[in-house]
C-alpha cells in the first residue's frame, strides 16, 4: 500500500495508486498514447489483438493557452487541430471507470515562442525566471496553470483519477522546461504541485515524475510514481531492467515505477520471469503503434495475449 503525496487525495485516487502498487512485479498494465479524437491506435490494437489497453494516454498540447497561430507551420497547426476535443473524449472514457486515464502535456511556452513552442529551440522563454518573484515569466506561468487547472476540474467533479505527468523528459534539454536543467524543472513541478493541490483542490491527480537524473529529483513528498521515457534505437527483447535500476538509483525504490513512454513494447514473457516491477507501460502514438514500422503485429499479439499483461 502506497500513501499518496497529496494528503487530501480522493478515495478513488488512493484506490488507483494502491492498484498500481499492488500490480507492480505481479503483472504489467498495458497502455497506449493517443493524440487525436479518433484514437486510431486503439482501433488498430483492437483489430490486431481483439483486446484494448487498460491505460489510455491523452495529449493536451492543443489546449496550451499561448499558441502562436500566426507563426506556426502547417505541421504544427495540424497537430493542434487534431488534438482539439481530446479532453472531452478522455472525460467520456473516464466515466466508464474501466480503464486508467493519463495525460501528457506538450506545453507551448507561456510567453513568446513560435511554431511548436514546447520545443526550446522555438522559444526564448527562460524557465529560471519563473522561480523569481515578480517576473513576467512567473506571472505567465501561473496564468497558464490556472487555465489548465480549470480544464482538469471536470475530472475532479466526476471523481475520475488521473495520472498527471507534467514537465516530462526533464532529463533532456529539448523542451523549454528542461532547457535550463533538471534542477530547474523540478522546482517548476513543485510549484505546480502546490498550486494545483492547495489553490485549485485537484485532489484526484496522481503525481508522476518523469526524469532519470538525481539532480532533478523533487523528493518523495512530491511524487507518487517515478517514470522514464525510453526510445531504443532498434527493437530488442527487453524487460527494461537496466533502465529500471538506473531510475530507482537516481530517485527512490519506495514509489511505483512506470515506463511512461516507450517506442518498443517490452518482452512480456521476459518480464514475467524477471518480475521487474514496472506497474505500466505506454507506447507512443501513430507509427509507434500502427503499421509495423516500430512494433509488429506479432509483437502486439504476444503482449495482449499474455496473462501477465493487464488489458481491458
Amino acid at each position: 500500500m502506497q500513501v499518496p503525496v497529496d494528503a487530501q487525495a480522493t478515495p478513488r485516487a488512493r484506490e488507483l495508486l494502491n492498484y498500481l502498487s499492488d500490480t507492480a512485479g505481479k503483472a504489467i498494465i498495458t497502455g497506449q498514447h493517443t493524440q487525436t479524437v479518433p484514437m486510431e491506435e486503439i482501433e488498430y490494437i483492437r483489430r490486431v489483438t481483439g483486446r484494448e489497453p487498460k491505460l489510455r494516454g491523452f495529449e493536451l498540447l492543443g489546449y496550451s493557452p499561448n499558441i502562436n497561430y500566426a507563426d506556426a507551420d502547417a505541421d504544427c497547426l495540424t497537430e493542434v487541430k487534431e488534438n482539439r476535443g481530446t479532453l472531452d473524449v478522455a472525460l467520456e472514457w473516464g466515466r466508464k471507470r474501466e480503464g486508467i486515464v493519463t495525460f501528457t502535456f506538450h506545453w507551448f511556452s507561456p510567453l513568446g515562442g513560435r511554431d511548436k513552442a514546447f520545443y526550446a529551440r522555438n522559444t526564448d522563454f527562460d524557465a529560471r525566471r519563473v522561480l523569481a518573484e515578480g517576473t513576467p515569466e512567473r506571472a505567465a506561468f501561473y496564468r497558464d496553470m490556472d487555465a489548465m487547472a480549470e480544464l482538469l476540474k471536470p475530472f475532479l467533479a466526476e471523481d475520475i483519477p488521473v495520472l498527471w505527468r507534467p514537465f516530462h523528459e526533464s532529463d533532456g534539454e529539448w523542451f523549454w522546461w528542461g532547457a535550463k536543467g533538471p534542477a530547474v524543472a523540478k522546482e517548476l513541478y513543485k510549484l505546480m504541485f502546490r498550486h494545483f493541490t492547495q489553490v485549485h483542490g485537484l485532489h484526484n491527480l496522481i503525481w508522476v515524475w518523469n526524469c532519470r537524473l538525481a539532480e532533478g529529483w523533487p523528493g518523495e513528498e512530491y511524487v507518487d510514481v517515478v517514470s522514464l521515457d525510453e526510445y531504443l534505437p532498434e527493437y530488442a527483447h527487453t524487460d527494461y531492467r537496466e533502465q529500471y535500476e538506473a531510475l530507482v538509483a537516481a530517485t527512490t525504490r519506495n514509489k511505483v515505477a512506470a515506463l511512461a513512454e516507450i517506442g518498443y513494447l517490452p518482452d512480456v514473457a521476459l518480464l514475467e520471469r524477471s518480475r521487474v516491477p514496472w506497474a505500466y507501460f505506454m507506447v507512443w502514438s501513430k507509427e509507434f503503434c500502427i503499421g509495423q514500422t516500430r512494433n509488429t503485429d506479432e509483437a502486439l499479439r504476444q503482449v495482449y495475449s499474455s496473462g501477465y499483461a493487464v488489458k481491458l
